[in-house]
């Protein structure tokens, strides 16, 4: 027997829970050790996929994972650093910047030369860094002193400096599945060294899917609610642990929204919402305006939202959309919440239900033509009457102004006059929708035309 083995250093566990150690939450100790405990993202660690090869070779690049909350993005690179036998140093970009990397570069350095240790510097959140801080890990890339995997829930494409971008491997991370969730809970209730296998418990089945479907695919808000429902739960006589869908629902008693509001997610359901009520699709809209509402987004952003939409997809077809969204938008300010839903639904429905029109772009095909071309001259005419008075004055010129037609003055208030510059004489940007007010809006203008033109 070793009488010095109690002093001897242990072997590299990154974050690894002592054994029985509830001191930690149950989804720490739980946090998978390997590739196989790890579950979810078939697509990237699945048989023969990519970043498997890469993680058995032991040939890691610099990595970047994105994905939604709780996906695993944290979780995965603990996982590579044990797989491979490196070094793990976190640093959070939210909490730390360059200070903090110099240090865990120096430790980094000193590991290569002492035994030649690889390190995995994995930076959470690194959306959160300013272009300056990102430079900052270039260098050390392409040493290799560190290998990074960064962590962001936004599109890194948009959120992360080109150069570094440049110099690692983009790995989308998908919501996990329910599947993936109840597999983590039948390991937490079989594990005796780091999950609850060394208790008697019973869990009904039901229970199982109710923790794992109103986990919203978080592994760490079922596994929360799992140890709540054990730690709260008497023996029975027989001392055991009874949980049943009473139970689970008294554990976790709402559904978790996979949502954030500043991420990718924030834009799908967004865009999901917009493109329900411009399809007419009330349902649709009404599904996707309560998911934001659940996932915390403002009711204010909704209904600027829909603003945009009564005169963007909406328009002509129905002049008033504009105005029932406005009052809607003034009665829930008036009111609040939750009587505010009524209001947010109201509004909601009406723009689903409305005859649909895009003629309001019109606008930007008329200022794209002056952006390219100029602005034309006014038709002598159409300038101001005082104006021309001056002008003709002064310069001993005739009045054009008294080529003006007034339109009340002629059947139907229209008379054929050219409005546009002579370069843009048969010029068109409007092209009038078939639909609604806007269809019966058009066919009157044009019978006035018509009216017109034979006189």
């Amino acid at each position: 027997m070793d009488l010095f083995q109690e002093n001897q250093p242990k072997p590299f566990r990154a974050n690894e829970p002592e054994q029985n150690d509830y001191h930690q939450p149950l989804a720490t100790r739980m946090r998978p050790q390997s590739l196989d405990e790890f579950s979810g993202q078939e697509h990237l660690v699945g048989e023969g996929k990519m970043l498997r090869r890469m993680i058995e070779s032991g040939v890691i690049g610099s990595l970047i994972f994105y994905g939604p909350p709780s996906s695993g993005k944290t979780t995965l690179a603990h996982v590579i650093s044990k797989e491979i036998k490196a070094s793990f140093e976190v640093i959070n970009a939210v909490l730390d910047g360059i200070k903090e990397l110099r240090v865990v570069v120096d430790k980094a350095e000193k590991l290569r030369k002492l035994n030649g240790r690889k390190t995995i510097l994995f930076v959470d959140e690194i959306h959160r860094w300013n272009k300056a801080q990102q430079d900052a890990l270039l260098p050390h890339l392409e040493s290799g002193i560190i290998t990074l995997v960064g962590a962001t829930t936004e599109n890194p494409f948009y959120s992360l400096v080109n150069p570094l971008l440049s110099r690692c491997q983009l790995f989308e991370l998908h919501p996990l599945q329910v599947d993936n969730v109840r597999k983590m809970l039948f390991r937490a209730l079989s594990d005796g060294k780091r999950g609850l296998g060394d208790k008697k418990i019973e869990v009904t089945p039901k229970a199982i899917d109710h923790l794992a479907d109103y986990a919203g695919g978080d592994v760490r808000n079922a596994l929360n609610a799992l140890e709540v429902a054990v730690l709260s739960s008497k023996p029975d006589e027989n001392g055991v642990i009874n949980i049943d869908l009473d139970i689970a629902k008294e554990s976790i008693q709402r559904r978790a929204v996979r949502y954030d509001r500043t991420g990718d997610e924030h834009y799908h359901y967004v865009s999901a919402f917009i493109k329900s009520v411009r399809g007419s699709d009330p349902d649709g809209a009404l599904y996707w305006m309560n998911a934001m509402l659940e996932g915390g987004d403002d009711p204010n952003f909704i209904f600027r939202r829909m603003f945009i939409l009564a005169s963007e997809d909406i328009g002509m077809a129905e002049p008033n959309a504009i105005t029932i969204v406005n009052s809607c938008h003034e009665a829930f300010m008036k009111c609040g919440m939750p009587e505010g839903m009524y209001f947010l639904s109201h509004a909601c429905l009406y723009l689903s239900l409305c005859p649909k029109s895009n003629s309001t772009m019109a606008m930007f095909k008329a200022n794209a033509e002056i952006k390219e071309k100029g602005v034309g001259n006014v038709p002598p005419y159409l300038k101001d009457k005082t104006a021309n008075k001056l002008s003709a004055r002064y310069q001993d010129i005739e009045n054009a102004s008294k080529d003006y037609k007034y339109p009340h003055d002629h059947p139907g208030h229209w008379v054929e006059q050219q409005y546009l510059p002579d370069p843009l004489k048969n010029k068109s940007f409007y092209e009038s929708g078939v639909e609604g007010r806007e269809g019966l809006l058009w066919k009157r203008l044009q019978a006035i035309k018509g009216e017109g033109k034979e006189e």
